[in-house]
């Protein structure tokens, strides 16, 4: 009897007998807290393997029982998987080449609204969000909730008015740029040529930027300058984001991010969520490789400014140990087991989404004190 009354003490007081760190594998925390992933490129796929009609493709079933989609060799997504995953809510990336898009507005808008029939037709199992709130809402009803970010800056035409529609439409992020290089900001790609004329964050940028803090719009710098980094941190109001980027000190390529920048990054209370393409991660292509750049971004600014943005259906090749998106759980169980007393399940909630939610709660704060402001009117000069 002594013994039931100390059970039922453990249970009201701690929420169970807790068990000793090994014997809890990393993925408890996500059963606790939603996975958030930053940046996911299923709307790509549904472009270019079904041209954006539904009828033809089923999130239902494995992508590889569509003959269409049956030798597609950066398809890493589908409902089964995801909930195999643990996938709590994702941003679907609305995304057109900046070099071949015939009418980039349009383009963009069309994938705006491929995502949004999207969760729709499928809405028993995903939820459309535009708040911070809705991802545990989702959570709650075991749905994935589902947010639209535009990748790269090309796709707003130098037009604010298309920044603000694309926010009413549900747009919740705008990577400010993708591969190319824009009349108002530089893209990562010109890290590589010391010899281009550098803009930077022109004037214009720094309104689209302030703009974005108005609305309540993530600012994403994964893909642009390491200039336009620190100079969109510096001008924010509002924390940023890195949607799917990693570490420079472990992999040095330009689109990963210099501790410098990460202690910035600290600063401002953002958050840099990691990304999986192995020609960003490491020469091995492994899960280890992922959790190396995990570590030491922590290394710099400690368990609170870490997410994941894996890019699943946007790259070519995934790291071993992390084929689709069925295998998230399997980086939680690694961190878990290779530093149990840095990766406790608290800070492997961080990771999971907390970090995520918090920082986006920021935003729609931020946006609640500018209410009084104005639309800007800045227009680009050429």
């Amino acid at each position: 009897m002594n013994n039931l009354i100390f059970l039922i003490l453990c249970i009201f007081l701690y929420g169970g007998i807790q068990a000793k760190p090994d014997e809890i594998p990393g993925r408890t925390a996500l059963d606790n807290f939603p996975l958030i992933d930053g940046h996911n490129d299923l709307p790509l796929n549904l472009l270019k393997l079904y041209h954006n009609k539904l009828e033809k493709y089923n999130f239902h079933e494995d992508w590889k029982s569509n003959p269409l989609a049956a030798n597609c060799g950066h398809c890493h997504t589908d409902f089964p998987k995801l909930k195999q995953g643990k996938l709590g809510a994702q941003f679907w990336s609305a995304y057109i080449n900046c070099q071949h898009s015939k009418n980039q507005v349009a383009e963009t808008i069309d994938q705006i609204d491929v995502i949004k029939r999207l969760v729709h037709k499928y809405r028993d199992d995903l939820h459309f969000s535009t708040r911070s709130d809705d991802i545990l809402t989702a959570f709650q009803q075991k749905k994935i909730a589902s947010f639209i970010g535009v990748e790269g800056g090309n796709s707003i035409d130098n037009r604010l008015s298309v920044l603000r529609a694309y926010y009413d439409l549900g747009v919740r992020y705008l990577t400010l740029t993708h591969s190319c290089n824009l009349d108002w900001a530089d893209s990562s790609i010109i890290d590589n040529d010391a010899y281009s004329p550098k803009k930077n964050l022109t004037d214009f940028g720094k309104a689209v930027v302030l703009e974005m803090n108005r609305l309540g719009m993530l600012v994403d710098l994964s893909h642009v300058s390491k200039n336009v980094m620190i100079e969109a941190i510096g001008v924010s109001r509002a924390p940023i984001i890195f949607s799917h980027s990693s570490s420079r000190f472990v992999y040095n390529h330009t689109r990963n991010v210099d501790d410098d920048v990460l202690k910035l990054l600290k600063e401002n209370g953002g958050i840099i969520m990691v990304n999986f393409f192995p020609s960003f991660v490491g020469d091995n292509g492994s899960i280890s490789d992922v959790a190396d750049h995990i570590n030491h971004i922590v290394d710099v600014t400690g368990a609170d400014h870490i997410g994941i943005g894996a890019d699943f259906d946007g790259i070519p090749t995934t790291p071993t140990g992390l084929k689709d998106v069925s295998e998230y759980p399997n980086l939680f169980d690694l961190l878990r087991k290779q530093n149990p007393e840095r990766w406790t399940i608290e800070n492997l909630e961080k990771l999971a989404g907390r970090n995520f939610v918090k920082v986006f709660k920021k935003v729609e704060d931020v946006k609640l004190e500018l209410i009084n402001e104005s639309p800007r009117e800045d227009v680009i000069n050429n």
